[in-house]
């Protein structure tokens, strides 16, 4: 919490020594939230499912039916919902999931979208 002090002359008319008063008032900083990034997995067909399952569940923390259930949705649909994150942990999953993806070869594609 800032505080300020706020000075204010004080004018003697009688010529005597010019003395200032302080008052002390509170301001609040004004917080934000920070704006939030949705995970996204993109399908591909060359990436086993099994794998897209075992990144959920490593990755993302996600419960093996949570992760078939995702994994099943960007077969489907071509794009799924890992989950939605501040700025920094999406971008460090994000980060992660193209390492595995690239050290195991496979061509999984993962990005993340401001919400």
């Amino acid at each position: 919490m800032a505080l300020k002090v706020e000075m204010a002359d004080k004018n003697n008319t009688d010529g005597g020594d010019n003395s200032q008063t302080g008052v002390i008032t509170k301001t609040k900083p004004k917080t934000q939230k920070p704006h939030l990034y949705k995970v996204l997995l993109l399908n591909d067909d060359y990436t086993p499912m099994e794998f897209v399952i075992q990144i959920l569940e490593q990755v993302f923390a996600k419960s093996r039916e949570d992760a078939t259930a995702i994994m099943l949705h960007v077969h489907q649909k071509g794009v799924g919902l890992c989950g939605v994150y501040t700025h920094e942990v999406a971008e460090t999953k994000v980060t992660q999931v193209m390492e595995l993806a690239q050290e195991y070869q496979h061509p999984l594609q993962c990005t993340m979208e401001k919400e």
